[in-house]
């Protein structure tokens, strides 16, 4: 047994680092993995993200509509009517 340069021999039994159409393809699909995963994250972490986990801001009209029901300005009908109008 040689340890020289033939055949068979040498860093990883003749494979090498990165050749060949199988280990580009390798290579693509970890990239693209890592974009998408980075691309994920910026939208979970973002704007995106915090808006899915914000509640949705009420109508200052809302506001007013309800204390002049509460102080009995406008009847129960005439509440929910205005509310329907407010809230489209």
């Amino acid at each position: 047994m040689g340890y020289g340069y033939g055949p068979g021999w040498g860093m990883m039994n003749g494979w090498g680092y990165g050749y060949g159409p199988a280990h580009m393809v390798v290579w693509v699909v970890i990239i693209v993995a890592v974009v998408l995963f980075c691309g994920w994250m910026m939208r979970s972490m973002g704007m995106g993200g915090m808006q899915r986990h914000m509640p949705m801001r009420r109508s200052a009209g809302i506001d007013v509509l309800e204390e002049r029901y509460a102080r009995g300005d406008i009847n129960r009908d005439e509440y929910l009517q205005k509310k329907k109008d407010i809230e489209g």
